[in-house]
């Protein structure tokens, strides 16, 4: 599949809380690390597609979780998502040492993250 899914992450109210009840539910394990102010929880689930969690970011937003498509070119992608109707809810954001990212709400209302890889 072109352009698949490459993470997932969870926006959460109470990430203290939502580690704790999947760690029990499905025996995940964490590697916290921090990232500018904050603290940004990698999930190790083993095999599959990786994921996160992190502290809602979005006022008295409900805790969601956000998957992520993998694309070549971020940029490019977001803005061509723009002009297929999407409204840019964050535009183009290095995380430092590991690749760049944008989030769109597509013209459904669906929130969708892009994700490009920094290149090793």
């Amino acid at each position: 599949m072109g352009n698949p899914f490459v993470h997932v992450e969870l926006m959460s109210n109470d990430v203290g809380s939502a580690k704790s009840f999947y760690e029990t539910l499905f025996d995940w394990s964490y590697q916290d690390m921090p990232v500018g102010d904050m603290t940004y929880t990698m999930v190790r689930v083993g095999e599959g597609t990786g994921g996160g969690m992190m502290q809602n970011p979005i006022p008295n937003a409900p805790s969601a979780w956000m998957a992520y498509v993998g694309v070549d070119d971020v940029r490019a992608s977001t803005a061509k998502a723009r002009s297929l109707g999407a409204t840019v809810m964050r535009d183009v954001t290095e995380v430092p040492g590991a690749g760049w990212f944008s989030i769109i709400t597509d013209p459904t209302g669906a929130m969708l993250g892009l994700w490009q890889p920094k290149k090793s």
